[in-house]
């Protein structure tokens, strides 16, 4: 960011086109109870210069670790570089009887008892948003695909709205919080639009728009750099990306593959349609938002509007139709397994659905029903695939 002549602007990087990174976010919990562990700072500690190498940084809650791939051409070679980061991780972790975990919440743990870590602008949204950003117990993954062209970044932005609740739904995977069901798939979709620039994105036609919104934040003492818009779906500048941020935490590599396998084609299809003159397509902003409280509420289950008529569909209709049309660009990007894994997931039962389900298979048992979710969790980390619920 910068100013000129007292005008705002927000300089994009240069990037290769449709290149991939990705960010796992883990949480750190306790080998035996399951619980969350406050250890994120120890761990980085310990792998020193290795935290450089293989991508590993502190997150907003002590109990989380992320790990970043590199700047890969293929989502097989991003996935790899999460994989050796893990790996390094467990040398730190499995010493101290920590485990790892990913979904879109810790289905038990209580966000009284978190720590944030130590960082002012960490401290500066719990001071500001107060018990909405204390609750911020949550997990994503983000995904990050590389634009050539400044001019194409807003159109991709809005039309990659229009799959919100396809990626949604297939990523649901916090239906507990604080050992209550919530009777929402993702209870972290919810959650986390409660911060003050996060949520679904503004759909600004033009570039310089963008501009006078940062510029009012700013001035206005909303944030105090670009990152601190957390949209769902963002231009990252710096980056020269955009950023796809929808997705709740994901248990295992081989479904995470799969979605960034969807978000990677997605954007490249877009942009192939931009270069060749065809329009994108696009919603209304109370569309959109619907779309998204349905795929948070119902999962694999939302009957979701397709397009600005009011069309209506199954999610899982919608997503076979999708995958169908995205598997030439799958092949050119060198993730056609990896796409073809999308389908399993309503086969598997959406993260949400097993969780669910091992709960269902220890009812009657109190806290030991919601610790043995966490086991489940666990355990798909470490198969890295997911694993059959209990019928």
């Amino acid at each position: 960011m910068a100013w000129n002549h007292g005008r705002m602007v927000l300089e994009f990087a240069r990037s290769e086109r449709s290149t991939v990174g990705l960010e796992w976010e883990l949480a750190l919990v306790d080998a035996d109870s399951g619980n969350l562990r406050q250890v994120a700072p120890a761990v980085i500690e310990a792998l020193g210069d290795e935290v450089r190498e293989v991508h590993i940084k502190p997150e907003f809650m002590r109990n989380t670790i992320e790990v970043v791939s590199g700047v890969c051409r293929t989502v097989g070679e991003a996935v790899a570089d999460l994989e050796g980061g893990i790996a390094a991780i467990r040398t730190v972790t499995d010493p101290m009887r920590v485990e790892l975990m990913c979904a879109g919440t810790h289905p038990f743990a209580h966000w009284t008892q978190q720590k944030v870590t130590d960082k002012q602008r960490y401290a500066t949204v719990v001071d500001r948003t107060q018990v909405w950003g204390r609750q911020m117990l949550i997990y994503g993954v983000h995904v990050h695909v590389g634009v050539e062209d400044r001019a194409k970044v807003l159109p991709l932005v809005n039309s990659l709205l229009v799959y919100v609740p396809h990626l949604q739904a297939l990523s649901a995977s916090s239906p507990f919080f604080g050992s209550n069901d919530t009777g929402y798939a993702s209870m972290r979709a919810l959650l986390f639009q409660q911060l003050p620039t996060a949520g679904l994105p503004y759909q600004f036609r033009a570039w310089e728009e963008l501009e006078r919104y940062v510029a009012d934040m700013l001035h206005t003492g909303v944030i105090d750099e670009f990152n601190e818009v957390r949209w769902d779906i963002r231009p990252a500048p710096h980056f020269g990306t955009v950023e796809v941020r929808v997705c709740d935490g994901v248990s295992n590599v081989r479904e995470l593959a799969a979605l960034a396998a969807l978000v990677h084609c997605l954007v490249e299809h877009l942009s192939a349609k931009l270069d060749a003159g065809e329009p994108l397509p696009t919603m209304p902003p109370w569309f959109v938002h619907e779309n998204k409280w349905r795929a948070a509420r119902y999962g694999m289950d939302a009957i979701i509007i397709l397009d600005d008529e009011g069309r209506e569909e199954l999610v899982t209709d919608a997503v076979h139709k999708l995958v169908d049309e995205l598997a030439p660009v799958a092949e050119r990007l060198g993730c056609t397994a990896e796409l073809k894994d999308v389908l399993e997931i309503p086969r598997w039962g959406a993260s949400y659905q097993r969780q669910r389900a091992v709960l269902a298979a220890h009812a009657g048992r109190g806290q030991e029903a919601f610790e043995a979710v966490v086991g489940s969790l666990v355990a798909e980390l470490r198969a890295g695939h997911p694993l059959e619920a209990p019928r």
